[in-house]
């Protein structure tokens, strides 16, 4: 079993374009590359866990975010960045599937996959439903990027700027 962090994609490696899924829209965020080189060296495998749901609004098919998420690993790899596997909701909000965050089944897949130890593995997102899946999964914590949150987090939980700041926290967590 290996510990992971657990990253969300949009608003959190990448630009969030609102329904990313176009190549033209692709940027990565600052200071992504230094920080995820950071967590890999510290021992944590990297995952990406992401709702896809305009995949289920008809808004782009998944080859277009197949297409997206192969560019984005690709420009990371180049960069000495490896992403172990990518898993995706293609589902509505209305659907109630299981692997839409913040449902848990994303990270239960990625357990099943690579054989992550969920509770020793950690989540960074911007949206609290990326905390409260990692917090359902069992996962150690998660740290949010963005404003400070009002109102009440699930355990473990933390607030961050940027992603730098994020693994900076995680980094310093006890093993």
């Amino acid at each position: 079993m290996t510990r992971f962090v657990f990253l969300d994609r949009d608003g959190t490696l990448v630009r969030d374009a609102g329904y990313t899924h176009r190549l033209a829209d692709y940027a990565l965020l600052p200071g992504v590359v230094p920080a995820l080189r950071r967590l890999a060296t510290a021992g944590f495998g990297l995952a990406i866990v992401t709702n896809q749901s305009g995949i289920g609004r008809g808004l782009f098919d998944e080859s277009a975010y197949r297409a997206f998420e192969a560019h984005l690993e690709a420009d990371l790899a180049r960069q000495g960045v490896v992403i172990a596997a990518s898993f995706f909701c293609p589902h509505r909000p209305e659907q109630g599937c299981a692997c839409r965050k913040p449902a848990p089944g994303l990270f239960f897949q990625a357990r099943d996959a690579l054989g992550a130890e969920l509770g020793a593995s950690f989540v960074i997102g911007n949206d609290l439903r990326d905390a409260e899946a990692g917090h359902a999964a069992g996962c150690r914590g998660a740290v949010l990027i963005g404003p400070e949150r009002e109102g009440p987090l699930p355990p473990s939980t933390l607030c961050a700027d940027s992603l730098p700041d994020a693994a900076e926290h995680i980094l310093r967590a006890r093993p």
